[in-house]
């Protein structure tokens, strides 16, 4: 069953926590990329030095962490790669959930031609590894790009399913990437499911 809007429009670190278990879909065309959540990251708007919209910043950027919430916040890092977050809270509240990691479930084989341009079975066991433990390269995988930003995510192109009922241990730590963040580099607002293999970094 496909998230609701209701779903994202609560505190944010509850919503990243939330997020573990639930299933990515890129639908392309009719073609479904899955994966299951695996590591999350909230970034809290205003008050958190490591969010593009700390202190009230608005630019053409973070728009889209203004808006509702629902929506999919894409940017763009080191000119080169994209990183999919999920806009929650009240519109007007600039807050968002940072995707890091996902463990393929469907359209494996696209992922692998979208990652490496080679089908699944051709990868090494390090290219199995690393094909979506990371905001980049989950985002490299699932086709997605800077046209996907400000996406509804309860329409049927880019959503987040239930997906099933299953128990598991969450880790909550610091977040990875924002020493600039100054005292908020030590939040421990970064979640992801114990053991899983698709975790970026344990």
């Amino acid at each position: 069953m496909k998230l609701d809007r209701s779903f994202y429009n609560r505190n944010t670190l509850i919503v990243a926590k939330e997020l573990l278990g639930k299933i990515l879909v890129h639908n392309i065309d009719g073609k479904l990329l899955k994966g299951k959540i695996v590591e999350t990251e909230g970034y809290l708007g205003l008050r958190d030095k490591a969010a593009h919209s700390y202190g009230g910043k608005k630019t053409n950027r973070v728009e889209t962490m203004y808006g509702d919430p629902g929506r999919a916040y894409v940017y763009l890092i080191y000119g080169m790669y994209y990183c999919l977050n999920i806009v929650t809270e009240e519109e007007g509240s600039p807050e968002a959930v940072l995707i890091r990691g996902v463990e393929p479930l469907e359209g494996i084989d696209e992922m692998s031609i979208n990652r490496f341009g080679k089908s699944y079975h051709q990868l090494t066991k390090y290219q199995n590894r690393n094909l979506t433990n990371g905001p980049g390269k989950l985002s490299m995988a699932f086709n997605i790009d800077k046209t996907l930003d400000k996406e509804n995510l309860c329409r049927n192109r880019l959503y987040v399913e239930s997906g099933l009922e299953e128990d598991f241990n969450i880790i909550e730590t610091t977040r990875i990437g924002i020493d600039y963040a100054e005292e908020a580099k030590d939040f421990p607002y970064r979640f992801y499911i114990e053991g899983n293999p698709y975790v970026s970094k344990l």
